[in-house]
């Protein structure tokens, strides 16, 4: 067992299966020594778990519980085209998308979520740039998306 997999047993969690794409595009492409994921959604089991706009439909409590789902598909996404969560050397961006209630500016607690998760399970590699934007409406009404870059070690 890896490093990072024993992390996420000792944290209680378990890496998903990769969520398959939802248009013409992969979860995770691989260029060099970076690995760029594709917008995850906090999908379980193959459902959004609650669906609406943050700051009205959905509390910024739960969107950021939803973030923290999305950063663990990421990490599947991630693993899906590395093999081994133990190659990534860091977490460079992180990129969060909230759907906003018109008067919501929570965003950056929300994605705090995806943030906190990623260094519960990376240690210090976990920590990253970011950026957390509101925007009006996400793929299937989610209200979070995030997409994550990592760099890997050489293999």
């Amino acid at each position: 067992m890896s490093a990072v997999d024993a992390r996420l047993a000792e944290l209680g969690l378990t890496l998903p299966a990769v969520v398959p794409p939802l248009a013409a595009y992969q979860p995770a492409v691989q260029s060099g020594v970076y690995v760029y994921t594709s917008g995850q959604l906090p999908m379980v089991d193959g459902k959004l778990p609650v669906t609406g706009k943050v700051g009205a439909e959905v509390t910024a409590e739960e969107a950021k519980e939803l973030a923290r789902t999305c950063a663990l598909n990421a990490l599947a996404a991630v693993k899906s085209v590395t093999g081994d969560l133990d190659r990534i050397a860091r977490v460079v961006k992180v990129v969060g998308f909230v759907a906003s209630a018109s008067d919501f500016t929570g965003q950056p607690g929300v994605i705090n979520g995806a943030s906190e998760l990623l260094g519960e399970v990376l240690g210090d590699k976990g920590v990253h740039a970011r950026s957390a934007v509101g925007v009006a409406v996400l793929p299937l009404d989610s209200p979070v998306e995030v997409e994550i870059q990592v760099e890997l070690t050489e293999a």
